[in-house]
């Protein structure tokens, strides 16, 4: 029996083993069934089901962690239909091959519905990078063994649970100490420092004082000098330079002039592909994952949640055959195929650099069924393959250092001498690095100039984009703009390629994000969330990376899954614990409505608001909880062992359970107003427990 994660694909591999008799749910013929999932058909159980305590959210319960967790069959008629097949197959089953996404997601869908269906017979893996009928026979001739991927499944199996962990235990104590009651406050272990993320840079932009400084730049034969003491603080100084040098001539004291060899960009993976059609298209990294995904079915392109830019050094024998299939580009194509050996560069090709999967490219296979935007996705893609196998640019970089009297200038400037892959783009990539291209220069000529006093201002930091975003999340929020540097940062990345861009829309649609054209920003509720959350274990996109990095070492049989599994419980009850002995303050959720948000998808982001008042110990005698009666709020053990009582009505007015929260919790409220004293005149003040835990207000 073979399982694919999609109807397509297993109609793809059914036809190809010759299985072509439709059946309900499944294909058959020449000893083959074929089956498929949609996707996630179990997931982990909710709190509820594990014991009845967890099902009322109250903060005295958390946190919650279970001994053992278990999954369940999403509760979908669908689902339980298709399982049901799943089912029966597996019970006949002499062989189960797992045809799932080759990669962590993949793996733990098929995993935990094999398990489900209580699988006991050998487990084989296809392992593919294409859909094309050539790489799925050659899938099938090289079945791996299930157990080679159980490193794999164990990091998937451990990011769910630990999102599980953090995700229940840290949404529902915020939601329970600071939420309004009938909103929740959703925390994420990606999710959160993402949004720290965008809400740290907008407060660094609002918070920016700019600040004025002067340049001098001086014009000779059309080339312009910067003088190299940079910035003036202030004008005089900049105003006394100039007078000092208007009336002397400029004299070239050096020129130099290097040539340098320009790569080709980088092959896509996922991020680097968002990036670029965020920029270029204004798509939403959602957007752009749907699109390659379809150019992925259609065969036309390769896997495409990959987090490599690099390709095996055993698939630069299929090259040839990719660049012939490319049929719309055989202008480029034509130099590499009839200019000898096709260049193998170690910037392309590197074993060690493969992760799951390789660089997303081409599959050679082409069709024109294609959209405008999967033509506009699968050209860029094209182009960065065939930009691989051309020369480097070649560029001159010159230097020109000049005097005027006793002050330096220099000027720099750029030329392309040969435009090489630049050729594959139009010969407009990187355009903002032709920029300034000198005149000739001699050392020691001279002659007159005419300097000039710029005005300037420091400039804040830029709003995150979605480009920008998803960067910022691929290098944990470090500011990085080296390609090779980046590289090695990945690994300590936050979230994966995969699930960045629905983390992005997770944050828009729970209204903590919204978008400004491009610019992405916090809303007030994002930002209060922020700042409530002292706790630097759930919003530092640099602690996440390394719990990432962690989950990376899993995969690759590095590091113990258990010891990964102690260190998330222990980080759980760390922020529980917090949360508890924090003092409570509300945060009001945004309740603009999402315009593409269905009804459904509302109802799920509003789960019912607790059914019970937050529990607060007795601050008399610590021993009971404050619980609401007909009169007054008072402890359980009231004419037990305790007298302790806070009237419903003070002064003419009544108090809200927030803010008898707040007295019981810091010993006063803040300053109210709606008091009514003896005489029937309004005035405000804040409510006490004075030494013996009386109630009291001060004016």
């Amino acid at each position: 029996m073979c399982i694919a994660e999609k109807p397509s694909v297993a109609k793809e591999i059914a036809a190809i083993l010759g299985a072509n008799v439709r059946r309900n749910g499944y294909f058959e013929g020449n000893g083959y069934c074929v089956t498929w999932t949609f996707g996630h058909l179990c997931s982990l159980q909710e709190p509820n089901e594990y014991t009845e305590k967890w099902k009322q959210w109250n903060l005295s319960v958390l946190p919650m962690i279970p001994s053992k967790f278990r999954i369940k069959l999403i509760d979908d008629e669908g689902i339980r239909k298709q399982f049901a097949v799943i089912e029966e197959l597996v019970g006949k089953a002499e062989t189960v091959i797992n045809c799932g996404d080759a990669g962590q997601e993949g793996e733990l869908i098929q995993r935990w519905v094999l398990t489900k269906a209580k699988c006991s017979v050998p487990v084989k893996r296809l392992w593919i990078s294409s859909l094309t009928e050539e790489a799925i026979k050659e899938g099938f001739n090289k079945l791996m063994d299930a157990g080679e991927f159980d490193t794999l499944y164990a990091a998937g199996s451990a990011r769910a649970i630990g999102d599980w962990l953090l995700g229940m235990n840290a949404t529902r104590a915020y939601t329970l100490k600071y939420g309004s009651g009938k909103n929740v406050l959703s925390i994420g272990r990606v999710q959160t420092p993402t949004l720290a993320l965008i809400v740290d840079r907008q407060k660094a932009i609002e918070n920016f004082k700019p600040e004025t400084y002067w340049e001098i730049k001086t014009n000779y034969r059309g080339g312009i000098f910067s003088s190299v003491k940079g910035r003036f603080t202030t004008k005089e100084e900049a105003e006394a330079m100039i007078q000092k040098i208007a009336a002397t001539e400029l004299e070239i004291t050096s020129v130099e002039r290097k040539k340098a060899m320009e790569h080709p960009p980088k092959l896509f993976d996922l991020t680097l592909l968002q990036v670029e059609c965020n920029k270029k298209y204004a798509f939403t990294a959602e957007n752009t994952l749907k699109i390659i995904q379809s150019l992925y079915e259609k065969k036309l392109t390769t896997y495409p949640r990959v987090d490599t830019n690099f390709l095996p050094n055993d698939q630069y024998a299929k090259v040839p055959g990719i660049l012939k299939g490319l049929k719309p580009y055989e202008a480029l194509t034509a130099p590499i195929l009839t200019g000898g050996k096709i260049r193998k560069s170690a910037k392309v090709f590197n074993d060690k650099k493969i992760t799951d999967h390789h660089a997303i490219i081409p599959t050679g296979v082409f069709t024109y069924d294609m959209s405008p935007d999967e033509k506009r996705v699968y050209d860029l893609v094209a182009k960065r393959f065939i930009a691989v196998f051309y020369p480097d640019c070649e560029v001159a970089n010159t230097t020109v250092m000049a005097k005027v009297g006793e002050e330096e200038f220099k000027a720099t400037g750029k030329q392309i001498i040969d435009p090489a892959w630049r050729v594959v783009f139009g010969n407009t990539a990187d355009k903002q690095n032709e920029e300034n291209v000198l005149p000739v220069y001699e050392k020691g000529e001279h002659g007159p100039h005419l300097p000039e006093i710029q005005e300037k201002e420091t400039q804040p930091p830029k709003y995150y984009t979605e480009a920008d975003l998803l960067r910022a999340m691929e290098t944990a929020g470090k500011q990085v703009e080296d390609e090779e540097l980046r590289d090695l940062m990945k690994e300590n990345g936050i979230g994966r390629p995969s699930t960045r861009a629905g983390i992005i829309e997770t944050l828009l649609k729970r209204h903590y994000i919204r978008k400004d054209k491009k610019r992405i920003l916090a809303t007030p509720t994002g930002i209060e969330l922020i700042d409530t959350i002292q706790n630097d274990l759930l919003k530092s996109a640099e602690l996440t990376g390394q719990w990432e990095k962690k989950l990376r070492m899993i995969e690759d049989g590095k590091y113990d899954v258990t010891h990964f599994m102690e260190e998330l419980k222990s980080m759980v009850n760390e922020i529980v614990h917090f949360v508890k002995h924090a003092s409570a303050k509300t945060i009001a959720v945004a309740e603009e409505e999402d315009e593409q948000e269905t009804p459904k998808e509302k109802k799920k982001r509003l789960p019912k608001a607790p059914a019970e008042p937050i529990t607060l110990t007795c601050p008399k005698c610590g021993n009971g909880n404050i619980v609401k009666g007909k009169t007054a709020w008072g402890c359980t053990l009231y004419k037990k062992s305790c007298d302790f009582l806070i009237p419903l009505v003070i002064a003419e007015k009544k108090l809200t359970q927030k803010q008898v929260e707040t007295l019981v919790l810091k010993k006063e409220t803040g300053n109210l107003s709606g008091f009514k004293d003896a005489e029937g005149n309004t005035f405000s003040g804040k409510v006490k427990l004075d030494g013996d835990f009386r109630v009291t207000v001060e004016k």
